[in-house]
């Protein structure tokens, strides 16, 4: 069970407490290194899924941790954030919130037998977060650009994300059982 993508996606995990401690101690350079260990932390998401996919390596564990890894991953930095200030509190709480509701209804989809893969716009949510962290993790200014202004607006952008595909994910959870118990009923 322990293959190389779940080793990929298990080190993603291990950055993540590495990027909070950068940010932790916040100054231009250490902030230069959180976006450096979360840009490859980030890299490693689409790592693992190349791996397990061409080297027929999808298991369960990886579909557990690999969402798992990610939502562990960002929640941290986004709390770290609004701990620094540099992110609203309400906005990561809705962010936080639709990620725990959704690994909730992940963990009773599969105890359903129901196999609930992350549509475009999970994966638009994710991508977007990534692009608001990675200026929100600079945080002063590169060759004097401020680039927190982009940042915020991001995870504006990924928080209607987030609201959006949690809703359809959980629309698409209902429909699902819904189906399923039909299916047994008849």
């Amino acid at each position: 069970m322990l293959n190389l993508a779940n080793k990929i996606t298990i080190l993603r995990m291990l950055l993540t407490p590495v990027v909070v401690v950068l940010l932790y101690f916040h100054g231009p350079v250490t902030c230069a290194l959180a976006v450096v260990a979360f840009a490859f932390a980030a890299f490693t998401d689409w790592y693992d899924g190349y791996v397990a996919r061409h080297g027929n390596m999808v298991t369960n564990m990886g579909k557990f941790l690999d969402p798992l890894a990610d939502k562990v991953l960002i929640s941290s930095v986004l709390i770290m954030f609004t701990a620094l200030g540099w992110a609203s509190a309400w906005l990561v709480i809705i962010i936080v919130c639709r990620e725990l509701i959704v690994t909730g209804l992940r963990a009773i989809a599969i105890d359903e037998g129901i196999t609930m893969a992350a549509d475009k716009f999970g994966k638009a949510k994710t991508v977007t977060q990534m692009l608001a962290i990675i200026p929100l993790s600079l945080h002063y200014p590169v060759f004097g650009l401020d680039l927190s202004g982009f940042g915020t607006f991001m995870l504006f952008v990924a928080m209607f994300l987030a609201v959006f595909s949690g809703v359809n994910y959980c629309l698409a959870f209902y429909r699902q059982l819904n189906a399923k118990r039909a299916g047994f009923g008849a």
